[in-house]
């Protein structure tokens, strides 16, 4: 029997997407688990004995590195200093690695000292790795350039996490997105042809949840949730029917495209599903911009009408901005800004555009002799690649590129600016409620209130703003306090976020361009 140990390294604890402080204050200790890898433990050996570890809710205990036969990991970009820190480690200790996931098989050569590369996906390449492996070959890489059919993808091994860990615990319906996104590696990894689940295969994973208790936020990692229109508006009344029938356990989000706005049916599916926040990528409000980088999805209609469609099927948008596009003006700054306070969007992620590694925009990049040099893990910084972007030479000074993007953080994570858009969105909210259960229960629902309303309630630079939110809800929309505090409780997150990006930026600010970015003269496309 082979004894394996799976890891998830850890994410930096600055990325915007990691909101630690609020999760404490919800008795979680961070916001998902790592989907990936429990769906790998599922294609492993059933006579295998498998344990989880996940460095983002627990220390590293090297007792468990001694146990395993076998260590397998994998992950993004932001995680790429843990993992191959935890490479060197697992050497250290005289204990094999594989690795695998969105990073190293985009990047295989940074993480070419692990003794085992599973790349693409593993539904295809795991099996090879196993045949491999019950031989006795001591290293070796594993790649399929066929797209798995995920109706043979099986049920994560959902027992292996500790459930009450995780704010929300992610299942996938769906890979590959229809788009042509000039920045975006999706469409490289997954290909344009959105494959989907079996709606009774999705629902074996909700019941295999259900099962172990969970109760609550379950999110679809899917990056483009309506990417098969046909076979979401199959899925969603089967989803409804299992939702009713069990008083609907779960509520729900994911990401999808703008243009989910224009559609009826599915705004009312998934309103009656009860899907709650949804990422949507807006990039730019910029429609040059927008139809040059290939996301002519945003330019059918207005930014603000769309974002109010979906808030009014009684959804939280998460909305996704870069800057640092070509052709790109003084003016980005101030249109952000304005589009994120029309829409009242209170969560607004924006970041610096990253050449991504085999993407349409890098090959383009090195086409011009434009790419930074160097190995791409040492250029994106200690975070994630959406705070140290610009891994290229710009089309307008970079030193211009980072004061607004401080400028623009600086604006939309004020106390005053934030407060003001979470009692917008709170107004425009449509909610019809639903029966949830709780993971955590009701007492650490109140403590968490009670903890929210002491670190905001009571803080100078909050305490205004938050008051005066609470009491106007509670007069106007009390069915939508609750939402309303889970935003504010975030902004703990942000505001510590901006602080950092402030430093970081303004810091790097007076760097003349080639000092950091020189131009790959000659250079050719990875093509």
């Amino acid at each position: 029997m082979t004894r394996c140990l799976l890891v998830s390294p850890r994410f930096p604890d600055l990325s915007y997407w990691n909101y630690r402080e609020p999760c404490e204050l919800l008795g979680a200790k961070y916001p998902t688990a790592p989907l990936g890898l429990i769906t790998a433990a599922a294609l492993l050996p059933s006579d295998w004995e498998v344990r989880l570890l996940d460095l983002n809710t627990r220390e590293l205990d090297t007792a468990l590195l001694d146990w395993a036969d076998l260590v397998m990991a994998g992950g993004m970009i932001p995680q790429q200093r843990s993992l191959l820190a935890l490479i060197d480690l697992c050497h250290a200790r005289g204990k094999p690695i594989a690795i695998g996931g969105q990073d190293p098989t985009s990047q295989p050569s940074v993480y070419a000292p692990a003794d085992y590369l599973i790349l693409d996906e593993g539904e295809n390449t795991i099996p090879q790795f196993l045949a491999a492996f019950a031989a006795g070959i001591p290293r070796g890489t594993y790649r399929s350039p066929d797209k798995p059919v995920l109706a043979r993808s099986p049920t994560p091994r959902f027992d292996l996490l500790c459930l009450t860990d995780y704010l929300y615990v992610g299942v996938q319906f769906s890979r590959g997105c229809p788009l042509n996104c000039e920045f975006c590696d999706i469409i490289e990894l997954y290909g344009r042809t959105p494959r989907t689940k079996t709606p009774a295969q999705v629902l074996r994973e909700l019941d295999a949840l259900y099962r172990l208790g969970y109760r609550g936020h379950v999110d679809f990692v899917d990056d483009n949730f309506i990417g098969n229109r046909k076979a979401v508006l199959e899925f969603l009344p089967e989803l409804l029917r299992w939702s009713q029938a069990r008083r609907f356990p779960f509520l729900f989000s994911t990401e999808a495209t703008i243009n989910l706005a224009d559609d009826p049916a599915l705004l009312a599916l998934m309103e009656a599903v009860d899907f709650r926040y949804v990422f949507v990528g807006i990039e730019t409000p910029d429609t040059t911009l927008l139809l040059q980088t290939q996301k002519k999805v945003n330019t059918r209609h207005p930014i603000a009408e769309s974002v109010h469609r979906l808030q009014e099927h009684g959804m939280v948008v998460i909305a996704g901005f870069i800057l640092g596009f070509d052709g790109e003006t003084r003016a980005a700054a101030d249109h952000i800004v304005e589009c994120v306070e029309r829409a009242g969007i209170p969560m607004a992620m924006v970041g610096l555009l990253t050449a991504l590694p085999n993407t349409q925009l890098t090959r383009r990049l090195a086409r011009e002799g434009r790419l930074a040099t160097g190995d791409f893990h040492t250029r994106t910084g200690d975070v994630d690649q959406a705070t140290s972007g610009i891994n290229f030479i710009p089309s307008r000074p970079r030193a211009e590129i980072f004061e607004d993007y401080a400028s623009i953080v600086r604006r939309l994570y004020a106390a005053k600016a934030y407060f003001n858009r979470v009692l917008a969105f709170a107004h425009r909210l449509r909610r019809r409620p639903k029966q949830v259960g709780s993971l955590r229960g009701r007492w650490t629902d109140l403590r968490a209130l009670a903890a929210v309303v002491w670190r905001l309630g009571f803080r100078r630079e909050t305490a205004g703003h938050f008051w005066r939110t609470v009491l106007v809800l509670v007069v106007t929309r009390p069915s939508n306090l609750e939402t309303a505090l889970h935003l504010m409780a975030l902004y703990l997150h942000f505001s510590k976020h901006t602080q950092f990006v402030i430093e970081e930026h303004l810091a790097r600010i007076p760097e003349p361009a080639g000092e950091s970015l020189q131009r790959t003269v000659g250079a050719s496309s990875p093509e």
